[in-house]
Order: structure tokens, then sequence, then C-alpha cells
């Protein structure tokens, strides 16, 4: 007989995380709960339960300093909540590819999309990722499900709507179910969650049933993972037997098979499987022919397993050797890589990049390859530690000599502010840019500049690895060269959108892109104002015109104000003499009131056109601040003036009257405010005003 060991046999990067994870809380001293078994293997749940790990099954069963785990399943948005709100410590070991959906379901739903999830609506990772959702879900099991749903709700053809699956749906199904959605819901959108473990898994499993006679499926009888391997298996050979233990090995059953595959489920510890390799070499073939038979399968096992195998494995890898590493699985805190001799590989975080805000899963996807190099190799847990930030730095370093060599300009971000001033990276390199080196003006602040790129030039290198780079030179170069490009070409009526780069009492300076040109304090508002601040702030974006040049002194000066805003060309284009307006006093004066048009007009009321009768002063009749109703009796564009009447709209038979006793009695009879001067003669709004 000859025994075929999946390549993929036993924990997934997800699985084996959840229980590091759980080990290295009991490691720390911590009491553990789980919520839910941590795997679906019962002979590791009764190990961890020997070591004190209690299984709870919901928040209110954690005991006062227990820490939560939550399993690789992953759970709803309002566990999290509630074990927040009774003070419960959590330590999250949700599959980074189950995380990935929980965050694909939550925008798309919140974005107002129909979710569909195709996996089965009991087991745990399908309750969680529903837990992660806003608006409506629905859940098919496969693709007849899939039909059903969408012959009963045809309004989902036009709905946008996303689609997930469980990740580990049957690989087979999803391609259909995907075909289906394509077809009839044409603005769906819909994202491959399968995890590529799985995925491959079950294509395994498919490849050694097809040519096995009988197979071997090892895993929990709750594991989706492993059903969905045994319904695989089943497909193409009859005899295919789900176990979770050697004891259950069905030895009769595969005595007359000259070939048995073997595959494991996610939840499977190395130690069963290791286990069930060696009945069968015991049981199902004579003693002579099973060492030389089964060699090969327990020999590519055990160089996973074994101490001496590993070692042998490591033989050839050193520190600092340099190494490519195939990506197999990345979250938010590490990267897991193969690097060709089946060995776990990891990055973390701060070996991956020197920027601490790096989103490694927005940057690395699985199946990139990675130049790193080891850092360290663990014998004992059979890991190597990898660093691609470090491999980076090596060969950016050559290139920022040679920068300094050629004086090339060199682009990084601005990671910290640190004291005299700037840190720079530049494909993980470390340089520094001192304050005085860094703005074009020592005014400028140094915390503008954090988070964002610059370009500079390596100005000095020093030992250790020391780069002193300057973007100062670099900004007066871009300065000149942009100035020289304007005056140049510069003209009177140009249009630059500029930026408010200072105020001062009389006016505003602007840069307009490498020249500053200044806007006088009575080109920045067509309404007096005593300080520029009042109509611009520094950092503002403006648009200006150039009003003139001197190019002997270089100075530009600007106008601000826009013609079609002159208050004098919209009061011609809306108003007219005997309109009848509605007007607010603002001053008084002795010979009468001056009364606000609209922004930037007033008009006269004469002391003679306030009342049908006569008054004294103004203030007999009228308050500052008081709105009336005006006629316009006169408009004078050339002297900007305008005169207004409140006696014009009183009763028209009081005005005759006094009309006839003024022509009865003679103008030499007439009232002091009727001898007052004509109103076109009285100061200008405007001028009474300053």
């Amino acid at each position: 007989m000859t025994v075929h060991l999946a390549k993929t046999a036993g924990f997934c990067f997800g699985v084996n995380r959840a229980v590091e994870m759980v080990f290295q809380l009991l490691n720390e001293g911590k009491q553990v709960c789980t919520l839910g078994p941590i795997i679906h293997n019962a002979q590791m749940v009764a190990e961890l339960e020997a070591r004190g790990v209690r299984t709870v099954h919901s928040v209110d069963e954690v005991r006062a300093g227990e820490t939560l785990v939550i399993r690789s399943h992953g759970v709803g948005r309002e566990l999290y909540d509630k074990a927040a709100q009774s003070g419960i410590e959590v330590a999250d070991a949700t599959c980074p590819f189950v995380a990935k959906i929980h965050r694909i379901v939550a925008e798309q739903s919140a974005a107002g999309d129909t979710v569909l999830i195709a996996g089965d609506e009991n087991h745990q990772e399908v309750i969680g990722i529903r837990g992660h959702c806003i608006g409506e879900v629905l859940i098919f099991s496969d693709e007849e499900s899939l039909q059903k749903i969408l012959e009963n709700r045809p309004d989902l053809a036009e709905k946008p709507v996303s689609v997930v699956s469980q990740t580990t749906f049957h690989a087979k199904s999803w391609a259909k179910c995907q075909e289906i959605l394509k077809k009839v819901c044409t603005n769906a959108k819909i994202f491959d969650t399968i995890c590529n473990a799985t995925s491959m898994r079950q294509k395994e499993a498919g490849e050694l049933s097809a040519v096995c006679d009988g197979m071997i499926v090892i895993g929990g009888r709750h594991s989706s993972n492993t059903a969905k391997l045994f319904s695989v298996c089943r497909q193409n050979c009859d005899r295919t037997f789900l176990i979770e233990t050697a004891a259950e090995l069905p030895v009769l059953s595969l005595k007359d098979c000259r070939s048995v595959g073997v595959v494991a489920g996610a939840s499977t510890p190395a130690g069963i499987i290791k286990e069930v390799l060696k009945t069968m070499s015991e049981n199902l073939q004579p003693v002579e022919e099973q060492a030389e038979e089964i060699e090969t399968v327990q020999k590519s096992f055990e160089e996973m397993t074994d101490e001496e195998a590993f070692e042998a494995s490591l033989q050839n890898l050193t520190g600092d050797q340099k190494v490519c590493g195939t990506v197999l699985a990345v979250n938010d805190s590490e990267i897991q890589v193969d690097i060709g001799r089946g060995l776990a590989g990891y990055i973390t975080a701060a070996e991956y990049s020197m920027d601490p805000e790096v989103k490694m899963t927005e940057e690395v996807k699985v199946g990139d390859q990675l130049n790193l190099i080891i850092m360290k190799i663990n014998d004992q847990e059979g890991t190597v530690m990898l660093s691609k930030r470090r491999y980076d730095a090596i060969a950016g370093w050559d290139n920022i000599v040679a920068a300094k060599e050629s004086g090339e300009i060199v682009t990084g971000i601005i990671r910290d502010v640190v004291k005299g001033g700037v840190v720079a990276y530049v494909n993980n390199v470390r340089v520094f840019i001192p304050a005085s080196q860094a703005t074009l003006s020592r005014n400028d602040s140094l915390d503008d500049l954090k988070g964002t790129e610059a370009s500079f030039r390596i100005i000095e290198i020093g030992r250790g690895r020391r780069a002193v780079g300057s973007i100062r030179s670099v900004l007066r170069d871009q300065r000149k060269e942009a100035e020289e490009k304007i005056w140049s070409s510069i003209a009177v009526g140009d249009r630059f959108t500029g930026t408010v780069k200072s105020l001062t009492g009389y006016g505003a300076f602007v840069d307009i892109g490498g020249v500053d040109g200044m806007v006088h304090i009575s080109e920045l508002s067509w309404a007096r104002i005593k300080n520029p601040a009042e109509v611009v702030s520094v950092g503002d974006t403006v648009e200006v015109y150039v009003k003139a040049i001197d190019p002997e002194k270089r100075k530009i000066s600007l106008g601000y104000k826009k013609p079609e805003e002159n208050p004098w060309v919209i009061f011609q284009n809306n108003y007219q003499v005997g309109d009848i307006i509605p007007v607010k006093i603002v001053s008084m004066t002795t010979y009468g009131a001056f009364a606000r048009v609209i922004p930037g007009i007033d008009g006269l009321i004469h002391i003679s056109q306030i009342a049908d009768r006569r008054i004294e002063k103004p203030q007999d009749e009228l308050t500052v601040g008081q709105e009336v109703d005006v006629k316009i009796i006169g408009i004078d564009f050339d002297k900007k003036r305008v005169s207004l009447s409140i006696r014009a709209l009183l009763e028209p038979a009081k005005v005759e009257e006094e009309d006839e006793v003024v022509a009865e009695f003679g103008a030499e009879e007439a009232s002091p405010a009727e001898e007052t001067p004509a109103v076109e003669e009285a100061p200008a709004a405007e001028e009474t005003a300053e």
C-alpha cells in the first residue's frame, strides 16, 4: 500500500495563531476562557482545559480577572461592545481572512448595499459576519438556495448588492454561484473571500481522491473545513472515511487498497496526523514493507515537527542571509511567508517597514514575493524571523550614497519631528534634516511637515550610516526657477491663484507661484475695512490679478476686488429713480440722515425729506438702526450720490396742502428746512461715513 499525505494537512495560519495566542496568555500567567471551543478538536480542547482554560458561550459567563479569547471564526460587533461595557479584557484571535470579510460587509452595508453571504447560517463564522452588517442580509448555502433567493427577490437585480463567502465554502459551489450572480445581478460586487489555504486544501483533496483507492479525512466532526474536505473526497472516492483520532481508523475497510490518501482539516493538530500515519503503517501492511513504503510520507511530515529534521533543514541558513519569501498570509501585525524550505517564516510590522503607520494588509497580498534578510532562527519553535525593512535599508543606503555624490534629489516621508529638526525615511533609510534645512523660512512650522512627502538633497554622509538632508536647497531652487518663469511672462491683467503668505497693516502678501505680490488694503474690499484680516487669513487660497509691475524693483501690485462686485455696478443694474425700497438708518447729520441701500452704498435722506412738516433735527423722527421705506428721488453716478425721501411716500393731500401754503406766503416765508441747500450739494454718503 502507498500512503499519500496532503502537503496542506494540519493547522492553517488562522487556527495556529489562535492556539498560540492561548498558550502565550497561559505562559504569561493569565486566567483564560475561550468563546466556544478554540478549535474543532476535542483533544486540543481537553489539553487546554487541563491547563485551566474554560470554554464559555457568552460574555455573561466570563469571570472577574479572566481574559476572553475570541476564536478564529470571529464574532459580531455587538459582542465586542458588550465586552467593553463589562470591562472584560479581550484577546482577539479572529483569523485575518475572516476579519477582512468583517471590514468588507461593514463598509458595503453602511453604503446601503444588501449583503449576500454564501455559507452555513448556523456556523459561528457566518453568524459573526452577519453581526458586522448594518442593513439587509441574505444567506445561501449552495446554488439552489441562491436561485430561490433571486427568484423571490427580483428587485436584487437592480439594487446594489455585495456578496461574500464563508472562508471554508466549497470552492466549486462558489464558482457556480458566481456565474449565477453575474447573470442575474449585474450590479453585484463579488468579493472572493474563500481562504487561500482552504482553496489549496480542497484542491489537493480533490486531486488525491481522484487517484487513490481510499481516503482518510482527519478532523473534528463539527468543523466546517473538515466537512468540506470530506465532501470533496467523497465525490471522487467511495471509500472516504472521516476520523478524529487514530483509534477510529477503519483498518478492515482499507485492507485491500493499493493507495490511500490522507488529508486533514485546519483544526487538526500535528500529533494526531502523525499518530494516524503510524497506525496505518503498523496495521495495514507487513512490517518488512511498511518502513520503506511510508518513509517518504513520514519524512515530509516530520521535517515540520521533528527537531533533528528541522535543524538539518536549517543547516544552510544563517543570520543576515538574504532570501526570497512567498507570502502565505498577512494581517495587521505580521506576515507569514514560505522561504522555500517548508519553514514558518514571520515578518513583524516593525521589521516590515520603518513607518509605524504602515498598513501591511493594504501593501501585501497572498502570493507576493518579498526580498528578506534572516534575523533569527528559533530551533525550538521551528520558526524564522525575517526582515524586509533591513533588506530595503541595505539596498537603499547605496542609493543614498550615490545621491550624495551626484547631488540627485531624493524623495522621502517625514515621520518624526525631533529636537533640532525632522527625520525622513527613504526606502527604510533614516535621514536627519536639521531645522535650518527643513523649511524655506525659519518661521515655518516643522510640525506641518510630519507625515508629508518631501524632496531633499543629501548634504552629508557620516559614520554608522548617518545621512543628513536639506529640503531648503530644493525649495530655493524650485522657487528661483518659478520666479524666473513668472518674470519672463507676467503682464498687467494676468490672473493667478495664489496663497496668502503674510498680513501687514496696509495689505496682504500673496504667493502667486514663486513670486510674492502685494494686495493693498484698499484693493481687498469694496467696503471700508480697517485691517486686512477682516477679509483674508494667512494660508487662504485667493484669486488675484496683476494691477502694476515694477521690473527694476521686482515688485508686483495685485488686485483682489472683482469689478462685478462693485456695489455701484450692482446698484446701477438693479435700482432707478422712483423705486421704493427698504433701508436702514446708519448715521445722522444736522442736514439729514444716511441710510444703507445696499452694502457699500448709503443714501441721504435730507431733513426736508424726512417728514411732511418742519422738524428741527433728524433725530426728532429717526433713530440709528431703524428700518424705513424710502423713495429714490435722485442718483448721481459721477459723484456717487443717492438722494432718498420718506416725505414722498406720505399722503399726497398733506403734501399738496403744504405746497399750497408755501405758494401763498411766498418763498420768503418758507421754512429753514426748505432753504437748506439742494441734496446733491450735501456731502457724499461715503465721505460722511469716512
